[in-house]
């Protein structure tokens, strides 16, 4: 079912810069958790779990404050999207432990191109030169990121990389589930489903975190539960093609926070790298919004 929303395009900039501001954070915490800068370093499902876990104590205090009455969900549509927005997140958390923030968000603008290329055989969509060209120029984006020779490559960035594919599928299950049910229901019922899955993924490699990791993870899931709060509202506020472009503020402050926490400069690399696939990413987003208008809806519903 689907909810109409009054049209706001400043809100929804607004909503979607903040929804940037908590998703580059989230990216943050979890490279402190994977390395030692917490104590003992957290395995990537570990971290993916308290993601899952505390992003779902979030939300089902709103779930329960507004009253919302959960209907009867699609789960095999459910399980499949949140099975990929697991292991996405995972290998995304794998990654950033090992390679700069600015790198690893770069690589994840990919998923809407490979959303796309999945698209054709899934969804039986049609890829015209528009696409097909702005997918290519991101890829080269990739490939800049990936440095491949010898001496440069860096095998973790191949995580991020397979992190982007594995969260273009989930754009595939994600685009089944639009218009049949409310977005409060759909986050819910992906983080509950999460939880349950990083659960049980992580008890062979689970280790008491410390009381500074436990608070980073708290952190973690309850920013990741806001951002995806603000991104569904502020996609509700306007058009696709206009918010899109603003989602790329993440790598802004993904570098920023890894220049804080870390110490990261980026490269001329990472700045290449980056600003071609951010230029793919912005033609394909463009070029979408043009030719299907996005349906609103409203994560309070």
């Amino acid at each position: 079912m689907s909810i109409s929303t009054p049209q706001n395009p400043p809100l929804a900039a607004a909503l979607i810069i903040i929804a940037t501001v908590f998703i580059a954070a989230t990216t943050l915490l979890a490279k402190a958790l994977g390395t030692d800068a917490l104590g003992e370093a957290l395995h990537p499902m570990q971290v993916s779990q308290g993601r899952f876990l505390f992003a779902f104590i979030s939300i089902s205090m709103v779930v329960a404050a507004l009253r919302f009455k959960l209907q009867r969900p699609a789960w095999r549509l459910h399980i499949g999207r949140t099975s990929c927005g697991w292991l996405g997140i995972t290998l995304m958390f794998a990654s950033v432990a090992h390679i700069p923030l600015a790198d690893a968000t770069a690589i994840a603008f990919l998923n809407p191109v490979f959303g796309m290329l999945l698209a054709i055989p899934l969804l039986s969509e049609r890829v015209g030169p528009w696409r097909w060209g702005a997918a290519g120029v991101a890829l080269v984006g990739a490939m800049i990121l990936l440095r491949p020779t010898p001496d440069s490559f860096q095998p973790a960035a191949l995580l991020a990389l397979s992190a982007a594919m594995i969260m273009g599928l989930e754009l595939i299950f994600i685009k089944k589930l639009a218009g049949r049910e409310r977005p409060l229901q759909v986050l819910w019922f992906n983080n509950a489903l999460g939880m349950a899955i990083a659960t049980v993924a992580v008890l062979p490699v689970w280790q008491m975190p410390s009381l500074a990791q436990w608070g980073a993870l708290a952190a973690l899931g309850t920013l990741m539960a806001c951002a995806q709060a603000c991104f569904v509202n502020g996609m509700a506020r306007a058009d696709a093609s206009f918010v899109a472009p603003f989602s790329y503020a993440t790598l802004i402050f993904a570098t920023l926070y890894d220049f804080l926490g870390f110490g990261v400069v980026p490269d001329v690399v990472t700045v290449v790298g980056a600003g071609v696939i951010l230029t793919g990413a912005a033609v394909l987003a463009w070029r979408e919004g043009r030719q299907k208008p996005k349906a609103v809806t409203d994560i309070t519903a």
